[in-house]
């Protein structure tokens, strides 16, 4: 069971080039590793496999970092361009290595997409691509996988079974692992006549990171 509300140690606020950034904290008490998470291009941090992420790493010694990128504490409701998110995870990212601990370089949908992008650049330990949108819905052609192959640290995707966006049998072959949360949609949503509840999905995202991460540091 997943416990109902990460704790939270500070929100920061951090100056980028592409405007004001924040970052909200749940560490853990003996950190080894830091998982630092943005949000996709719909939603912010209050998505529900990010905050399933923050109420169960900090306890297996991995403190969690959630950016806001500088669109969504502006209040805008639609997303930059794929150079200016980059320009925004690039410029938090001195806070997020400031403890001095590798950190894992992670986000959902639009979010994952920076994460792979910037990973080689930015020095990130690892990556994880939660929802990776691999193509546009109903639009197979249009493919983002090089952005995926191309992260060079090691890379976890964690994909809803039913996501439009790229369901898991769609993905190539390549050097990342791919763990998927049967039923679920892109927000990782599954339906109430699933053979699986929703805490239950949100366990299995929970449980792959937790043993992805485990050997990483």
């Amino acid at each position: 069971m997943i416990s109902s509300k990460p704790e939270t140690v500070g929100t920061e606020t951090v100056e980028t080039g592409a405007g004001t950034a924040r970052v909200t904290w749940h560490p853990a008490r003996k950190a080894r590793l830091v998982l630092a998470a943005g949000h996709g291009a719909g939603g912010g941090i209050e998505a529900r496999d990010l905050q399933a992420l923050a109420r169960v790493l900090p306890a297996h010694g991995v403190s969690v970092a959630l950016v806001e990128q500088p669109w969504r504490v502006a209040g805008k409701k639609v997303a930059p361009a794929p150079k200016t998110l980059d320009a925004g995870w690039r410029g938090v990212w001195p806070v997020l290595a400031a403890p001095g601990l590798p950190v894992v370089s992670a986000g959902r949908s639009a979010g994952a997409r920076v994460a792979c992008r910037t990973a080689r650049e930015l020095g990130a330990h690892a990556v994880l691509a939660l929802s990776f949108p691999l193509h546009p819905p109903g639009r197979p052609e249009k493919s983002r996988a090089e952005e995926l192959l191309g992260t060079g640290v090691p890379t976890l995707v964690v994909q809803g079974g039913k996501d439009p966006f790229g369901r898991p049998q769609e993905f190539p072959d390549g050097d990342f692992r791919l763990v998927e949360v049967p039923y679920g949609d892109h927000g990782f949503a599954v339906p109430k006549k699933a053979e699986i509840s929703q805490e239950r999905a949100l366990e299995i995202i929970a449980d792959a990171v937790v043993q992805w991460t485990a050997p990483l540091a």
